[in-house]
């Protein structure tokens, strides 16, 4: 009997071990971020579907370059069905450290005004800046990055799926380059 009511108890206690779930990985910017290693070109392999990109259709690029004042000039490119078509914005650092940046492509004379600038969190980030991902507080938007044109399929599947642990609705990825 007492046997018996051993087992039970483990084999409850290996299905309640079975079900308990890790926590989900913070949605928060990387706690170091090199903007010197960061600046340059990077390709869009992927993104959440936002109104701004809605006449992108491939060849989606960030150039992110250091500005005299200490900020980061940027340069989104993509090719739509009439041919490239690009825009150019700023970004600063929120801190000295983090990859919590703020972003805005209106005109200068109105950075003055907060609701211009946007989150722009690197909340993954390669070792070696092969790849980033770029989120925002509140999950909306989402850009996968790379420094090559394509992205490896298994380090994709692995960002996507660390990006749905963080909150990211990750279903609606819109495919931006070709995996290999």
């Amino acid at each position: 009997m007492i046997r018996h009511l051993k087992v039970a108890v483990f084999a409850v206690l290996a299905c309640v071990g079975l079900s308990v779930h890790a926590e989900p990985l913070p949605n928060r910017p990387v706690p170091q971020l090199d903007l010197d290693r960061y600046l340059g070109q990077w390709h869009e392999i992927a993104h959440l579907p936002m109104f701004f990109q809605r006449q992108c259709i491939d060849t989606i690029t960030a150039t992110y370059t250091r500005r005299p004042d200490g900020t980061v000039g940027v340069h989104n490119a993509c090719r739509t069905a009439r041919g490239m078509d690009a825009s150019d914005g700023v970004a600063r650092r929120v801190d000295d450290r983090s990859g919590a940046l703020k972003v805005r492509f209106a005109p200068a004379w109105l950075g003055w005004l907060p609701m211009v600038w946007a989150d722009y969190w690197v909340v993954e980030l390669d070792p070696d800046y092969r790849w980033a991902v770029v989120g925002s507080p509140s999950r909306k938007y989402l850009w996968v990055l790379s420094r090559e044109p394509h992205m490896d399929a298994a380090t994709f599947r692995g960002i996507r799926e660390r990006a749905a642990e963080r909150g990211y609705p990750v279903d609606k990825l819109v495919m931006a380059a070709p995996l290999d």
